[in-house]
């Protein structure tokens, strides 16, 4: 994003969906990007890399992220991948919440310790974390609402520590996003894709791009005064307390 030599970008979960759409982004900003999750990207170029890391297994994490660290200075940080495993009260499993726990949350605090010190040292970084609107209230996501939860309450705990040193930390939380997980949930022309649809306000689903060009703003240079916020890329669901999405 800035100077001849392209700062190093890491995207987690970017095999698919908004963090195939935010790594795209960033390559076609300059950047280079490394990707971590289980399965490779579908998309290539010559700047991206790829490294296959269990996300749930923070043994990996602290390997992988540790390597990078010592190879590379990274400049920009996105915690996308994430779990959901839906279920109501009392089908609720402690196991289940330690899994996506285990994604949304320990993975990038491993991730965080692991960059942060060159992002320090160099006086700049920018970390962003997507969230969900769900935090705002969804019957059936316990475990998952309360990780995005958790992730806009680490944001606003660690900007604070960051600020002084150049680094920006902030949330995306999306509503409604057509993403192949989303089509598996809602098929075409389902009457439970067209109920989501008619609960936005802005009368559509959102689409991984209008996340990445989210994305591209919280990232940049020129959005250094900008901290510990979320923003809402839902169509207008936050404020209209639909939960469709």
């Amino acid at each position: 994003m800035n100077g001849d030599e392209p700062e190093v970008a890491v995207v987690t979960g970017a095999s698919s969906g908004l963090g195939e759409a935010i790594a795209r982004s960033l390559l076609d900003s300059g950047c280079a990007v490394i990707t971590l999750q289980r399965r490779p990207p579908r998309i290539t170029h010559e700047r991206l890399s790829f490294f296959p890391v269990d996300l749930t297994d923070m043994a990996q994490v602290r390997h992988v992220s540790g390597q990078i660290a010592r190879e590379h200075r990274v400049s920009y940080l996105v915690n996308n991948a994430s779990a959901n495993r839906p279920a109501l009260l009392e089908g609720a499993s402690l196991e289940d919440m330690q899994y996506v726990f285990d994604i949304n949350l320990r993975a990038s605090l491993l991730l965080l310790q692991a960059f942060t010190p060159a992002m320090r040292t160099a006086h700049y970084g920018r970390i962003l974390s997507i969230s969900s609107r769900a935090v705002l209230g969804k019957t059936g996501r316990v475990a998952y609402a309360s990780a995005k939860a958790g992730v806009i309450g680490m944001a606003r705990t660690l900007c604070l520590e960051l600020a002084k040193d150049g680094i920006t930390f902030n949330v995306i939380a999306p509503g409604a996003i057509a993403t192949d997980l989303f089509d598996n949930g809602h098929p075409a022309g389902s009457a439970k894709r067209r109920k989501v649809i008619d609960s936005i306000p802005a009368g559509r689903l959102g689409t991984p791009d209008d996340v990445a060009n989210a994305a591209l703003f919280l990232l940049s240079r020129n959005s250094g005064y900008i901290t510990g916020q979320t923003l809402f890329v839902c169509g207008g669901m936050s404020i209209s307390g639909s939960g469709g999405a």
